[in-house]
């Protein structure tokens, strides 16, 4: 094993000191914080651990569990319970802490940030009465919470008040030679400025303020929350907007079509990237492009912009011919068949277009070629001739997907003619070696043919006149501005824009009428077309730049043909085209830490989602609270349970619940009059300044970030209410009946506001809440206005509804059959196609022919295999999988070593273990 740290970072020394309260054996090698040592992984990470199978570990909880199972030493539940506590809840208040303290020089300011946690933790430790955080030795927990904290706790100029409890631990832990020694080896004795160099590299921190600060499987609402002051000028302005009352304009969401631009509205054209139609959509497809799509559309129509949202299935190309092949069907059917695959699965997720289409139309061809021809005539198409790999049987040159072989760069057997699945580099087809054909399995023969480019270069000033206009202006999220400089950097090329294929966009000139256009080319236009088959009227959307704002969401790997290819055929077609004002890209969503693949099957698929039982808001809410804003995130069973059950049920949906049950069981239904007390008008203030923040990030769309300005309020709603105990004042006189009502009538306003807010996320519980309260329909065209305007929506002597609970638990049985069937752990049928994993994939099952005697070679195959499974044994425990998970893998690694005891010549009967084998 391998260990990659760097000095200054303080998630490596959590696994150094693992590494040496264990003892474990491994090489441990200091990197730069820039070094990318996982390579699927967009950003460098660290600290990393290299398994002796060639995968990584690169979360530091991990490892650190990892190393503790490899010495022997397991991990309990409650000791998990910590791990939890100290990713979610201490990380987020140390990350803000440290940056105040290094980079701001705000040290005193520290014990602020951190009393919560501390505070919850000197608890703990004072009620359990043992030595360390889960007994009477030293776990993994203790070694992790150590580490966390020494920086801020070994330095005597932090005042962090007095926590007896807590110092004893801690001077207990630093007792032990191992986690002092750790410490030199990453801040080099400079205490918390050895860490600067490392911070100075982080994004700067959101506030922690109102984040829970007890284990995750606690109440949130029994946590201590940060206070936000307020002047008494905001605390007046909050009163003024809760007593504005709602708006009498027309209700946001109203829609006539067709929708055309407006002269004085802000005219908003969506589009998503379009989804190739030859496969199911899998989870990362869904919130990469529509449903960030999606969120954004519907935030706009609530803001009353003038919004249209398009977006339609890619249907030309080697991938939909190759499919048909494969399937016995022409590409029409194959169209045909996926793009209703596609509706039936975007409906299922609510996803709001205005209008669904395809590429595979008559308007299509008409614009393409238009586009085509005005490019020919302004002088930016070129002649060239390509070498080409062409199959004598199939009398066809053969597309990328046409043809399989040996990859150039790391031998896998199964690359593809434009990519291999294993290594990722492109390939250029002709690069292969031992290609064959796949339709007939004939070897091709290299054959040229000429072809059309589109003259990039002599594009290159006016795009680069344009982008420096447009990134300035709009909102182009990092990665795009990154990849698209990085190919400017690198100077443009001429870029081939037709294709020997049967099935695409006819080319209208006559020396290349058996050919078809590129897909890069072709599928682009479609978002013109698309419109086009919407309405007669597409060109006030597509030739009015000065009216329209375009948004183009996709993944990042889409990135290039919408930043710099389609804007030079546009630019060079020289018609007034709207070119892209602000483009959103994700990072990738993984599944599970193992990467998608729509060819090899791996992860959950859109129409998969369907059958759970799960409903299709909390889909969206945690592909959303995971949405891969700023670096790779990756889909868990696990995580979706913890986020359905604490943030969904135990937080939303429990504010929601009591607010509204009170009023039914207080009030008999009806809103009570409230009088508001100082109290009172700093939750008012506080929830607006929430509101403002939600509304400034969706604007600039960061959606997941605004998400949690959604779940902050209903924490505070949560905390309001358990401070106020209206439970218990409505038994009292007439003051306490009084202020039972005011919380209460209160806390059913905030409800409805978040009514509104979780719209674009979360339709149909919006519609849900709002039903409940007989919420007016004009609180939603009155909260969103401008910068966000609270206001008292149900007043006193309103008639709310029937209410019922929003969200049911997520049980972990259920959460355990779900990832035994959609395969969380699932081994591919060729492992190239994924990418390494975090968790390594199960080893191979090893054909073994028991026989009297030793097979020297089957006991070497054997005691590879055996190494393997128990590393994945190791490394599943280490990541806190589920138990059903771990015994079957112990199971195959039982079985694996009676193998080898055969190939050995010695008795296949195991040593004892803990458990009985499964047969």
């Amino acid at each position: 094993m391998e260990l990659f740290v760097s000095e200054g970072n303080p998630h490596c020394l959590k696994v150094l000191a693992a590494l040496e309260v264990t003892g474990v054996q491994c090489s441990v090698q200091y990197v730069n914080h820039e070094e990318r040592v996982v390579p699927f992984l967009s950003r460098p990470t660290l600290p990393a651990l290299l398994l002796p199978t060639g995968l990584h570990l690169f979360s530091s909880n991990a490892i650190c569990r990892y190393l503790f199972e490899v010495s022997g030493q397991e991990c309990s539940e409650f000791c998990n319970q910590w791990l939890e506590w100290e990713a979610t809840d201490l990380q987020p208040a140390l990350l803000q802490a440290l940056y105040m303290a290094v980079l701001q020089g705000k040290g005193s300011e520290v014990s602020t940030v951190l009393q919560g946690p501390l505070k919850f933790l000197d608890q703990s430790l004072s009620k359990g009465g043992m030595p360390y955080l889960t007994g009477e030795a030293v776990s993994v927990a203790d070694v992790v919470l150590w580490a966390a904290l020494y920086p801020v706790l070994s330095d005597s100029s932090q005042a962090l008040g007095e926590h007896k409890s807590v110092n004893g631990w801690f001077d207990r832990v630093a007792s032990i030679h191992s986690c002092l020694s750790a410490a030199q080896k990453v801040l080099q004795g400079k205490g918390l400025q050895g860490m600067k160099s490392y911070m100075q590299r982080q994004p700067a921190p959101q506030s922690s303020q109102g984040r829970n600060t007890q284990p995750c499987n606690c109440n949130p609402i029994e946590g201590e929350e940060g206070e936000r002051a307020f002047s008494e000028e905001e605390l007046e302005a909050a009163i003024l907007n809760w007593s504005k009352g709602l708006s009498t304009s027309p209700l946001a969401t109203d829609r006539q079509h067709p929708i055309l631009p407006q002269e004085g509205k802000r005219n908003i054209l969506v589009t998503s990237a379009l989804p190739y139609v030859n496969n199911v959509p899998h989870l990362g497809n869904i919130i990469g492009c529509v449903l960030s799509a999606d969120v954004f559309s519907r935030y706009g129509r609530l803001r009353g912009w003038n919004l249209l949202f398009v977006c339609g299935t890619d249907e030309y190309g080697t991938a939909t011919e190759n499919k048909a092949r494969e399937e016995g069907l022409t590409p029409q059917l194959i169209c045909d068949k996926y793009h209703a695959v596609h509706s039936s699965i975007y409906k299922w997720f609510q996803i709001d277009f205005d209008f669904f289409g395809r590429t595979t139309t008559e308007k299509q061809t008409e614009i393409a070629q238009d586009i085509f021809w005005r490019l020919h005539k302004n002088g930016f198409l070129v002649e060239d001739t390509v070498e080409q790999l062409r199959c004598e049987q199939c009398q066809r040159f053969l597309a990328d997907r046409f043809v399989e072989g040996i990859c150039p760069h790391c031998k896998y057997p199964e690359a593809r003619g434009d990519q291999c699945d294993k290594c990722g580099r492109l390939i250029n087809a002709v690069e292969l070696r031992e290609p064959q054909c796949k339709v007939c399995r004939q070897t091709p023969v290299i054959r040229s043919s000429k072809h059309l480019f589109l003259d990039l270069p002599k594009l290159e000033t006016q795009l680069e006149q344009w982008l420096e206009k447009s990134t300035s202006t709009g909102d182009w999220t990092t990665n795009a501005k990154q990849i698209t400089r990085s190919w400017l950097r690198d100077g443009l090329k001429p870029r081939c824009i037709t294709r020997d294929l049967l099935w695409g966009t006819p080319v209208p000139h006559p020396d290349f009428k058996e050919k078809v256009f590129y897909v890069w080319f072709d599928a682009p236009i479609g978002y013109l077309s698309i419109t086009a088959n919407y309405t007669d009227e597409w060109e006030k959307w597509w030739k009015n730049p000065h009216q329209v704002e375009l948004y183009n969401f996709m993944a990042k790997d889409n990135v290039p043909f919408h930043s710099v290819v389609f804007p030079c055929s546009l630019l060079g077609a020289q018609d007034n085209y709207t070119l892209v004002s602000h483009l959103v890209a994700t990072e990738y969503l993984n599944y599970e830490d193992t990467k998608f693949s729509k060819s090899r099957g791996v992860g959950v698929f859109g129409d998969m989602a369907k059958d759970t039982g799960i409903p299709a808001d909390v889909w969206r809410f945690y592909l959303l609270y995971v949405r891969p804003e700023g670096q790779d995130s990756a889909f868990s069973w696990a995580d979706m349970a913890l986020k359905n059950n604490s943030e969904l049920l135990n937080n939303l949906g429990n504010f929601i619940n009591r607010a509204g049950m009170f009023v039914t069981k207080f009030f008999e239904g009806y809103v009570p009059v409230m009088e508001l007390q100082q109290e009172d008008k700093k939750l008012l203030a506080l929830v607006g300044w929430e509101l403002q923040q939600y509304i400034q990030l969706m604007d600039k769309v960061k959606i997941r970030d605004a998400l949690k300005h959604i779940l902050n309020i209903s924490r505070h709603g949560n905390q309001y209410i358990q401070v106020n105990e209206p439970w218990k004042n409505i038994k009292g006189g007439d003051t306490e009946r009084q202020r039972a009502g005011t919380v209460t009538g209160v806390s059913v306003n905030i409800a409805c506001l978040l009514s509104v807010m979780l719209m674009p996320y979360m339709p149909e519980v919006s519609q849900t809440i709002r039903n409940q309260l007989n919420a007016p329909q004009s609180c939603v065209s009155t909260m969103l206005q401008d910068n966000g305007t609270f206001v008292c929506s149900l007043c006193a002597g309103h008639r709310i509804g029937t209410v019922s609970p929003l969200f049911q638990k997520l049980e972990a049985d259920q959460i355990e059959a779900l990832k035994k069937r959609f395969g969380g752990q699932q081994t591919p049928q060729s492992t190239a196609s994924t990418q390494p994993a975090a968790v390594p994939a199960p080893a191979a099952a090893v054909e073994v022919v028991t026989v009297n005697g030793v097979d020297p070679e089957k006991a070497k195959q054997l005691t590879q295999a055996v190494a393997e499974q128990g590393d994945k044994v190791r490394a599943l425990k280490a990541q806190n999988a589920e138990k059903t998970v771990i015994t079957a893998e112990v199971a195959k690694l039982l079985d694996l070593k009676k193998q080898l005891a055969l190939a050995e010549g010695k008795s296949p009967e195991p040593a004892p273990q803990k458990g009985k084998k499964k047969k």
